[in-house]
């Protein structure tokens, strides 16, 4: 069985942000005792090594903006460049798995006008999500950030009872409901999962390799900080639709 946690990045409306991306971290069941431990020490070296307290919540907007808990530290952009990088490359060494689903705003809407990318969002992310339970014989849990809970839990018990995919090779689509998503998703206040962040800097990181950022001296989350997730990363969400590894695109 998997704990998968989701946060987003990004805003739902039609100005805002040019996506709307959901991250997730993946976690076995049997192995979430030992690799909370690891996140704890992780935690402590992060403390030790920058002053940031042990409980504090760390996410993509406040280490690019020195905001949250993190402002009172002053951190240069070189440390909150590092810290970042250190959360990534931490997954694949406690073999954790990672994967987004990236929406691109204008062309969905040229697309299919009308849509609420948060929709298309979690549509995307289910049917991975059911494709990889079936295939691996598994079974899910879904932990998302709090907010949007009524919505995610609509798609969720939709993806269960009669979920759906695009064929991959011909048109119309596939019947296939996501057995395998266990109950409906629990909501958590990202302050209280280390999870949760990881997923948010994760939605970050694949948002910034798909439109890169502006050009500037000390880039906190360049193009590249996906691939720190090295064997993390998902492969098989993308193989399909062949866009970076471990990343869902819309279109």
């Amino acid at each position: 069985m998997l704990f998968i946690y989701v946060d987003e990045s990004g805003d739902a409306g039609s100005a805002g942000s040019r996506t709307y991306a959901l991250g997730a971290v993946m976690v076995e069941a049997a192995k979430w005792p030992d690799v909370f431990d690891e996140v704890i020490d992780f935690r402590r070296f992060l403390r030790m090594r920058f002053g940031i307290p042990v409980r504090a919540e760390i996410k993509a907007n406040y280490l690019l903006r020195n905001g949250g808990p993190l402002r009172p530290l002053a951190l240069s952009e070189r440390a909150r460049f590092a810290i970042y990088r250190s959360h990534l490359r931490l997954q694949s060494k406690l073999g954790l798995q990672a994967f987004a689903v990236v929406i691109d705003k204008p062309d969905l809407q040229v697309r299919r006008p009308g849509l609420d990318p948060r929709d298309v969002a979690w549509e995307y992310l289910l049917q991975r999500l059911e494709r990889y339970t079936t295939k691996n014989g598994t079974e899910v849990l879904l932990v998302h950030d709090e907010g949007d809970q009524v919505r995610v839990r609509g798609l969720a018990r939709k993806a269960r009872r009669a979920g759906s995919a695009g064929s991959a090779f011909g048109t119309g689509s596939l019947r296939r409901p996501a057995r395998r998503v266990l109950d409906d998703p629990v909501p958590r206040n990202s302050q209280q999962s280390y999870f949760l962040q990881m997923a948010d800097m994760n939605a970050y990181a694949a948002f910034r390799h798909v439109v890169p950022p502006p050009v500037r001296l000390v880039q906190i989350v360049p193009q590249r900080m996906w691939e720190e997730l090295g064997t993390a990363r998902l492969v098989a969400v993308s193989q399909l639709n062949r866009g970076p590894a471990g990343i869902v695109k819309y279109p």
